[in-house]
């Protein structure tokens, strides 16, 4: 009856159009009530507990540097360094998109800010070489949803926190599935462009060019070695990392490359802001809701319900999977975090799965949702700067979704490919 009340109360409020941070609230509201006491100072005390987390700082900082790396010309930079080595090939504008999706997620850890990018950068160059639009910005958007799963990631920070798991263990553990992302996209782009015959590849450009290109780009290249070198040798926490990375691209922005000024740094740092507001309350509406949900013994009754499975953790993940890719559907990434991984880690801790590879697992498949209608967030933003039709890119990201998903069920049947790196760097 429980489970039914907040499901009931969650959904029905976002049916009606209602913001998922206030649907949040009345959740918990609603099992106050049901629970027989209702007391705003535990709403006021949970959601300042809630935004109130030093892990949480790393989300404004990872925010501020993306902002500055776009406007900086370092997203620019790693754009022009893969068309220099790959731009030749047949369906070369699709394997720059890749090679920089990659680039850019080491830099920025949000598929919005990513995805965005990169379609401002090379639909332009798309279209004007013959490409098929549809085809080409569903490899766009495929590509965006890599940058939450390879550190520095937002989604692992709000994770990490929300299921107390280790936001350096999550970082590192996402390396090699982001790649493996990487590697499944070059594939399925090879299956899908080699029937076109109407793309243009550029001019195979010469080795000294490319050199160049390296040169342009090796400050911005420097930046994740110095993250996940740091959070390696144990030198910087998550937050003290966001805290350099903010840092280290005003530093080569506005220095270096000098492409920004003190004049046009305010309105990064207001859309940065900004930003960072809408996700801070959604994690100070979500912790109220996660008290509520403790309180009510929510997890102990999902863990009878999921009983038969507890013995069987493959079967088990094999069902959250499921569950996720629906929810997915229907919920944005950030809210889906903050709902579902609390209730689900007692359940993962009873089966004996480890958290961090399940962090990722969850990530993983959250960000598969950020790809499909109706909500489809990465779609809209591609949507909207290439200016075409949500039923056009449909029709080109569905072979990503497939090979995503693909990908998603070998890592839940061999979780080695996952934990076996992890230990290596531990």
């Amino acid at each position: 009856m429980t489970i039914l009340i907040f499901v009931g109360v969650l959904l029905g409020f976002m049916a009606f159009g209602v913001p998922i941070a206030f649907a949040l609230l009345l959740s918990a509201i609603a099992l106050m009530f049901h629970l027989s006491f209702f007391d705003t100072q535990i709403l006021a005390q949970n959601m300042l507990t809630g935004a109130d987390s030093f892990a949480l700082m790393a989300v404004p900082l990872f925010m501020l540097a993306g902002e500055v790396m776009n406007a900086g010309g370092m997203s620019r930079r790693m754009v022009h360094l893969a068309t220099t080595f790959v731009g030749h090939i047949h369906g070369g504008l699709g394997y720059v998109a890749i090679m920089a999706s990659i680039l850019l997620a080491a830099l920025s850890g949000s598929a919005v800010a990513d995805a965005a990018a990169l379609a401002a950068m090379l639909v332009p160059m798309l279209r004007s070489r013959g490409y098929d639009i549809n085809k080409a910005t569903g490899l766009i958007a495929a590509g965006g949803i890599v940058a939450p799963i390879i550190p520095p990631s937002i989604s692992f920070i709000i994770f990490g926190v929300a299921a107390n798991v280790s936001i350096t263990k999550l970082f590192i553990a996402g390396i090699v599935p982001g790649l493996l992302m990487g590697l499944v996209l070059v594939l399925t782009w090879f299956l899908v462009s080699r029937s076109s015959t109407t793309m243009q590849s550029s001019v195979k450009e010469p080795w000294p060019i490319r050199a160049k290109a390296m040169r342009d780009s090796a400050w911005a290249l420097f930046l994740p070695v110095i993250i996940i070198g740091g959070l390696r040798g144990g030198i910087f926490t998550p937050t003290e990392a966001a805290a350099v990375a903010a840092v280290y691209a005003l530093f080569v922005s506005m220095v270096i490359y000098k492409e920004i000024t003190f004049k046009s740094l305010f309105p990064l740092l207001v859309n940065a802001a900004m930003t960072t507001a809408v996700v801070m309350f959604l994690v100070a509406a979500a912790l109220v809701t996660s008290y509520m949900i403790t309180l009510a013994d929510l997890p102990r009754a999902l863990i009878e319900m999921l009983g038969p499975l507890i013995d069987s953790p493959t079967m088990l993940m094999f069902m959250i999977v499921i569950l996720l890719t629906l929810i997915g559907t229907a919920m944005d990434l950030t809210p889906t975090i903050l709902i579902l991984a609390p209730v689900l880690m007692p359940v993962i801790k009873k089966a004996g799965i480890d958290p961090t590879y399940f962090g990722v697992i969850f990530i993983m498949v959250g960000c598969t949702g950020l790809l499909t209608p109706p909500v489809g967030t990465v779609l809209n933003v591609v949507c909207s700067v290439a200016k075409i039709r949500m039923e056009d890119i449909i029709k080109g990201v569905w072979p990503y979704v497939l090979a995503y998903t693909g990908l998603i069920c070998a890592l839940v049947i061999f979780p080695e490919i996952v934990l076996a790196p992890l230990r290596w760097f531990y």
